[in-house]
């Protein structure tokens, strides 16, 4: 499985960013994907996951600002992140996997940096 993320940047504290991963490769193995982040000095966390039936489940931080979809057609997960704080900042991580496998696949990160 390959996964592929995009569409951080720089944005100011408010506003909006919506990153993507698109998996590829031997997608019927995953049936959970999520985003994690990872700030300077600090371990990965969880934002968000999605399941192939659409089950979410976001961390505490992203509630009622983040929204987890999938558009299975594309192969595609999206995270809509709103009214971002500068303490979102981060690298993001698209990550696929099957539910009650250690098995985890990650996409490259994508650079998210909130000014205040």
């Amino acid at each position: 499985v390959q996964l592929q993320a995009s569409g951080g940047g720089l944005v100011q504290a408010g506003g909006s960013l919506r990153l993507s991963c698109v998996a590829s490769g031997a997608i019927f193995s995953i049936n959970i994907m999520g985003w994690y982040r990872q700030a300077p000095g600090k371990q990965r966390e969880l934002v968000a996951t999605i399941t192939s039936r659409g089950a979410t489940n976001y961390a505490d931080s992203a509630k009622g600002r983040f929204a987890i979809s999938r558009d299975d057609a594309k192969n595609t997960v999206y995270l809509q992140m709103n009214s971002l704080k500068p303490e979102d900042t981060a690298v993001y991580y698209c990550s696929g996997g099957r539910i009650g496998s250690d098995r985890n696949y990650w996409g490259q990160g994508t650079q998210v940096t909130v000014s205040s």
